[in-house]
């Protein structure tokens, strides 16, 4: 009824003193007695299976088919199926018959099992959900660990330019981005490049409130629309900024050498295409295209 795995397997007449009852010396062994006419049984046994694979090793769960091994169903007098039975150190130490809802198996493996330590967060992860939240300053630290063990990890290397960019290094940040050999991650790569790209444009450019006077007294001041949506980008306003570049896309899109699109398309790249700014804003831009 469902597949084995080293922590799940069938029991059979001849395995199952090896199978269960020397296991359970070692593990807790959960056997689970079925049938193919039960159905209360293939309810059951997926949500056995699914709590054993959470023990991550530290459960066993040995199948029984009844209808096949009826030595093992008069050996333990088996009377209704389903009926689940946990041994432990050679002997049934707890059991149930009939289907139970998950909290209450559990409830009742809590005291013979033992669940896994909890696996250790990945630390580029971690860095990555830092960054997410603007914490730059806690992501940075914990990249310099990460790269202080491995100075090739392209994915580290890439976030670190980031975040060196957004405390406004960004010679430095460009320098760590030359340091990535890897094709691995040239989507992460080309993100990072326009990140700067948008920065050290903003630097050169007019204030925010110098540019949308001018878009008030004049709507169609292309220039000053751009350059808005580049200073915008820099303070990753990227709604905002998504929106005034395809305005202008629309309105003028050979403005400088058709810098609207190509703007669009590098801020593509910076958001990745999972982000869903960049799905509505894609196909908004197909949609103007043709």
């Amino acid at each position: 009824m469902s597949q084995d795995t080293p922590y799940i397997f069938d029991a059979t007449t001849a395995t199952f003193d090896q199978m269960v009852i020397e296991n359970s010396f070692h593990k807790p062994v959960l056997v689970d007695f079925w049938a193919e006419w039960c159905a209360p049984c293939k309810v059951l046994m997926p949500l056995l299976q699914q709590i054993a694979e959470s023990y991550q090793g530290e459960l066993l769960l040995a199948k029984v088919d009844c209808d096949a091994e009826q030595d093992i169903v008069a050996r333990f007098g088996i009377r209704s199926l389903p009926t689940v039975v946990l041994f432990k150190d050679g002997q049934p130490v707890d059991g149930f018959s009939g289907a139970q809802p998950e909290s209450q198996i559990r409830a009742l493996l809590e005291p013979h099992v033992q669940m896994p330590p909890p696996a250790a967060a990945d630390p580029l992860k971690t860095a990555q959900a830092m960054f997410a939240e603007s914490h730059f300053a806690e992501a940075e630290a914990v990249l310099q660990t990460i790269l202080a063990e491995d100075n090739t990890n392209a994915a580290a290397l890439i976030l670190y330019a980031r975040c060196l960019a957004e405390r406004g290094e960004l010679t430095e940040a460009r320098t760590v981005l030359d340091a990535v050999k890897s094709d691995e991650h040239k989507a992460a790569l080309a993100g990072a490049k326009a990140q700067l790209t948008f920065l050290a444009e903003a630097a050169a450019l007019p204030d925010v409130a110098e540019l949308k006077s001018r878009l008030a007294q004049n709507p169609q001041d292309d220039e000053a629309a751009h350059q808005l949506a580049i200073q915008q980008l820099s303070r990753q306003q990227y709604e905002a900024a998504l929106e005034g570049l395809l305005k202008l896309f629309v309105r003028n899109r050979s403005y400088n050498e058709g810098q609207p699109h190509k703007t669009l398309l590098q801020v593509f790249d910076l958001l990745g295409n999972d982000h869903p700014l960049v799905t509505t804003y894609r196909r908004r831009l197909f949609a103007a295209l043709y």
